[in-house]
């Protein structure tokens, strides 16, 4: 078989596979070919040696908002996934089915990188959040779209994965649970997960993850008090556990209030690591405390987890969410995205959303990522140089 692409001796990190060794990876038609040691080479394979990198599935940032120029808080995602290793950037409801078909058109269709998006039941989605301006679009009722939601949401199954809600103090106000209720129904209608944000109480983190189902996801899960997954003893919730045993995800969305160490710290030491990790960059976080998706990882990395679960939970773990198994994955067939990192070492300062200071022995660096099959780009020009093939 002719292949398009092949990186040259790195060490693969696929937890899909189980798989941690040197090995060559190879693409073909937009998807990953072959995977093996000393791949042969084509006259017009090109060629990226990535010896002394680590090659991992293309990662997925399950929380980001990406809507630039259409909401306050929207991040250019092209620009984003180059710096940042990511391959598919999740949008996570900056859009409603008011203005949802302009966020495609205008971004989703036109950018480089892969976008996917939470549709938010809200018709405008998150117009009011910036840092002179915010009105919790969940407050107001009247704007709740659960019929609009669920038509948009039918029509564009190809890149909407689910529907987004938020509520909390800040999102809701004294609406409570209500926005939550109708998200859950416009899902149930159309057969997708939602993805609920929580804040501030109320409604309490109880209330919102006992309403949640099987392959509904609760972000910010790490979030600090109040409305925090471990009491104040640091031992994680009951609740918590028994949404977690009957299939609800939790993933970080770290962002710029969302994330705190002493909960993350207290819900690793009670052996409830986090099933996605997520930056939730946006206008107001992505010069920090978020900053992107590989210090968000880092940050896991330095308080005990496993590399290899950490990158699981940027990769295969995000594409079961989405219920998209060809993501995630460096098996043949699969989507042919794939990031190269490194794993520098030293002495890197983290903060979290509440100022703490985490001092930490080491940081997930993204070198270069390959997109679509084809060599997308790579953090230090010249670094991966392409070769020719081989007959």
């Amino acid at each position: 078989m002719s292949y398009d692409l092949i990186l040259r001796g790195g060490r693969v990190v696929d937890p899909s596979q189980k798989l941690d060794g040197v090995r060559d990876v190879a693409f073909a038609g937009g998807k990953v070919a072959a995977i093996g040691a000393a791949l042969v080479a084509g006259p017009r394979t090109e060629i990226r040696d990535v010896s002394g990198c680590i090659v991992t599935p293309g990662l997925i940032d399950l929380h980001t908002h990406v809507y630039w120029g259409g909401t306050s808080l929207g991040i250019d995602a092209d620009e984003f996934c180059r710096t940042s290793g990511v391959t598919t950037s999740v949008d996570t409801g900056s859009a409603g089915p008011g203005n949802f078909l302009g966020f495609r058109k205008h971004v989703i269709e036109k950018s480089q990188a892969r976008i996917l998006a939470y549709l938010h039941v809200s018709f405008a989605g998150i117009y009011g959040f910036s840092k002179n301006t915010m009105v919790g679009e969940s407050e107001e009722l009247r704007l709740m779209a659960p019929r609009e939601c669920a038509q948009v949401a039918d029509e564009n199954r190809d890149v909407i994965v689910g529907i987004k809600v938020r509520v909390g103090r800040h999102s809701s106000g004294t609406q409570g649970w209500a926005a939550l209720k109708m998200a859950l129904e416009v899902a149930e209608e159309v057969g997708m997960p939602l993805m609920a944000h929580i804040d501030h109480p109320p409604p309490s983190y109880e209330d919102v993850v006992g309403l949640l189902r099987p392959g509904d996801i609760l972000t910010h899960a790490f979030r600090p008090f109040p409305n925090c997954a471990a009491d104040g003893q640091g031992k994680v919730k009951r609740v918590v556990r028994e949404a977690r045993q009957r299939g609800v995800l939790f993933d970080i969305g770290h962002g710029m209030g969302s994330f705190a160490f002493k909960t993350a710290r207290a819900m690793l030491a009670g052996g409830f690591p986090p099933d996605t990790i997520s930056s939730d960059v946006h206008q107001l976080c992505i010069n920090g405390p978020a900053f992107d998706q590989v210090t968000t990882m880092s940050k896991f990395l330095c308080m005990g987890m496993e590399f290899g679960d950490v990158i699981a939970a940027s990769t295969v773990n995000a594409a079961m969410a989405l219920k998209r198994p060809e993501y995630g994955s460096l098996k043949p067939g699969s989507l042919g995205d794939a990031t190269v990192l490194s794993i520098a070492e030293g002495r890197f300062d983290y903060v979290d959303v509440l100022g703490e200071h985490l001092e930490g022995d080491r940081k997930i660096v993204a070198e270069a990522s390959v997109l679509r099959g084809a060599w997308f780009h790579a953090a230090k020009p010249g670094r991966f140089a392409p070769q020719g093939g081989q007959a």
